[in-house]
């Protein structure tokens, strides 16, 4: 019984960081303010590139929070738009 109770215990200690690495990754504002807000990120694809947003997904890309934002072009292609929700700015193209 004693063997069951430590095994269990250690089972459970060994999920603590796996359960922690399964939560979405939390935007933790920078030191400078808070993230560059959607509807700006917006603006400024549409006045760089022809199209229409679809669809946007935080996560992170390269250590820092950023935003996915699928856009449809005007002849049918979909792009994903990297772009760093700190400062705003496009870090890559897919």
């Amino acid at each position: 019984m004693k063997r069951f109770l430590v095994i269990a215990a250690l089972l459970g200690a060994a999920a603590a960081p796996l359960a922690a690495e399964a939560q979405p990754a939390r935007l933790i504002p920078a030191q400078a303010g808070r993230p560059v807000p959607l509807s700006r990120v917006l603006e400024m694809i549409g006045q760089q590139m022809p199209g229409r947003h679809l669809n946007t997904t935080m996560g992170d890309a390269g250590g820092r929070p950023a935003y996915f934002v699928q856009w449809q072009t005007p002849d049918g292609r979909v792009m994903v738009i990297v772009v760093d929700a700190q400062s705003g700015r496009i870090i890559g193209r897919q």
